[in-house]
């Protein structure tokens, strides 16, 4: 069984699943807004709370030429410049200390996605437990490498990487002496739909990349994220929001606190629930054997009496002789006088 400990947190196959809140630019770049959403996930009952550490100049070029401006029409941000949505979103270098700080505080692990060599540096200058790096920079391998080199745990989202891809990444992280590494199934569209979130990838990404997998869900509301738990996820990754309808730049796609308070609830359930092959009932289930059906003696018989489908009758509970010997009942005679509602036993019989 694999197991990578995350700042003190078991996470394996074998655990309940490992829950991130990640609060991307939906803190509007108000401090107390990040704080507040936090502080709302610490009581949701997530274990971890994710940053995003860039600025705009490290994310791209600061220009509207062709591939700089959102065309696409069904994107969530069509129209908008690169340089400055990225800008509007960035969280603040000089917040991640006091954020990181209040999220130990209220006992929860608290880590970012670094998008440049220089955020690494500040992040490791704030001795972050572990690193996740996006399922846009899943290619940019000089990054990855120089993340691995830290030793550190290392979450990645595969998007929309291909096998060979997600191997030469997982290859470059291992080449540093890092097995750390979990993967994360995750669909680049936000929001994503159950069609394309394709779970099965799930155990096969286990057993290509012999590691532990999870899932950076996208999709709107929690049910993918549940299924998930049959697909053996370990961690979920989910973006958290105060309220959908204040605005944030990704909160179109990302859970309230009420929903992700279900979201925990229901994985760890979900995770509980797939137990192990069992049958025959469980020790809680005993008591209720006596509820199943069994023969019993359905109106007055006098000894001698001949046992018949006039006199016995198959009902609850189960305290009398089980219904598969039916056929060898009937036509015995009783040994002594029955009375209605007795459970019948061998001992009763001629």
């Amino acid at each position: 069984m694999q197991v990578i400990r995350i700042a003190g947190k078991t996470i394996s196959s074998e655990e309940k699943p490992f829950i991130i809140a990640e609060l991307s630019g939906n803190h509007q770049q108000d401090f107390a807004i990040a704080k507040e959403m936090i502080k709302q996930a610490a009581e949701a009952g997530v274990d971890a709370i994710k940053l995003q550490s860039y600025t705009a100049d490290s994310m791209t070029l600061d220009t509207d030429k062709e591939g700089f401006v959102i065309n696409e029409g069904s994107n969530l941000w069509q129209g908008r410049n690169l340089h400055s949505l990225y800008a509007e979103a960035a969280t603040p270098y000089e917040w991640h200390e006091a954020l990181f700080s209040y999220a130990n505080a209220l006992g929860l692990i608290a880590f970012s996605s670094p998008f440049d060599k220089d955020a690494v540096d500040m992040l490791e200058d704030l001795n972050v437990p572990c690193y996740k790096i996006a399922s846009f920079e899943n290619n940019d391998l000089p990054l990855i490498e120089y993340i691995a080199k830290t030793g550190k745990p290392i979450i990645l989202s595969t998007g929309m990487a291909s096998l060979a891809e997600i191997d030469e990444a997982m290859r470059t992280i291992r080449a540093q002496g890092n097995q750390q590494i979990i993967l994360l199934k995750c669909t680049s569209t936000y929001p994503a739909s159950a069609q394309n979130t394709n779970l099965a990838t799930i155990p096969h990404m286990q057993q290509s990349f012999d590691c532990l997998v999870g899932l950076s869900d996208h999709t709107l509301g929690i049910g993918v994220s549940v299924a998930s738990m049959v697909m053996g996820a370990c961690v979920i990754e989910k973006h958290f929001v105060l309220d959908r309808n204040a605005g944030g730049v990704d909160a179109a796609f990302s859970l309230e606190p009420a929903e992700l308070k279900s979201l925990v609830t229901e994985c760890n359930s979900a995770k509980l629930a797939l137990g192990e092959v069992r049958y025959g009932g469980t020790a809680a289930e005993e008591k209720s054997k006596m509820y199943r059906r069994s023969i019993y003696v359905s109106c007055d018989i006098k000894a001698g009496d001949i046992l018949t489908s006039q006199n016995l009758k198959i009902v609850r509970p189960g305290l009398g002789m089980p219904p598969k010997h039916w056929e060898v009942v009937l036509g015995r005679k009783a040994i002594k006088d029955l009375d209605k509602g007795t459970p019948l036993s061998w001992e009763l019989l001629s």
